[in-house]
């Protein structure tokens, strides 16, 4: 579904990203785990279009999409859940699940979804008139979600889901990512925690200063002596 081919990214005279290569095969969760400052993030904002490219190709369902606009990637059904939630703060629960459905004109379908959406989180229902900035940052956390899902995602980009959350929330998050997974979405994650990753995805990537020094079945991973001193506490 989605091919990454020698990605490179700059920040100035930095190169961020030294010409990184993976792919996400449909109906797959593949993570990319890693220190801080390794690339993962920007790894997402060049797939997604909100950092520009300074090399390398992306394509998604076999078209070209590493010229396109983050607008039409969107439309093409790349749809990223941003570090940090971002959600618009002084609207309320309902107009933020709007907002992921401005490029869609199927008022059917945006309202179907809606639906499946109070169904995956049930408290964004009970708090459908509520200013977004009023939420917990676990519900926020489902709102950035949820508004991702609204625009109908073949593949979701998710970065940091669990960060900030208590241990609890943690564990309901990455529920809902399997959960979105078993209904049909293809997901790439980026995510701190190493363990929680592995334990959900099929596939995983390394990373460390800008390149993907290993890659495998997360299975395989969590066996990895070296990835388990570095990244699964030892």
């Amino acid at each position: 579904m989605l091919v990454v081919k020698d990605l490179v990214v700059h920040y100035g005279s930095i190169m961020a990203l030294k010409g990184i290569s993976f792919n996400v095969n449909k109906g797959e969760i593949v993570c990319l785990i890693g220190a801080n400052g390794a690339g993962k993030t920007t790894t997402l904002h060049g797939v997604s279009a909100i950092t520009k490219k300074t090399g390398g190709q992306v394509l998604l369902e076999g078209k070209d999409i590493t010229q396109a606009r983050a607008d039409r990637i969107v439309k093409a059904g790349l749809v990223q859940v941003p570090e940090g939630r971002r959600v618009f703060a002084n609207l309320t629960v309902r107009e933020n699940l709007e907002m992921g459905a401005y490029t869609r004109r199927d008022k059917a379908g945006v309202g179907r979804d809606m639906e499946l959406v109070f169904a995956i989180f049930p408290r964004l229902k009970e708090r459908i008139r509520q200013a977004a900035g009023t939420l917990s940052g676990g519900e926020q956390q489902m709102l950035a979600m949820g508004r991702a899902l609204m625009a109908s995602p073949k593949l979701l980009l998710l970065d940091e889901p669990s960060m900030g959350l208590a241990p609890m929330l943690v564990d309901e998050i990455f529920a809902v990512i399997r959960r979105i997974s078993r209904d049909g979405t293809t997901i790439l994650l980026v995510e701190q925690n190493a363990y929680k990753a592995l334990e959900i995805a099929d596939r995983g990537c390394i990373m460390e200063t800008g390149a993907i020094k290993k890659s495998g079945k997360a299975a395989d991973l969590m066996k990895d002596p070296a990835i388990i001193e570095a990244y699964l506490g030892g």
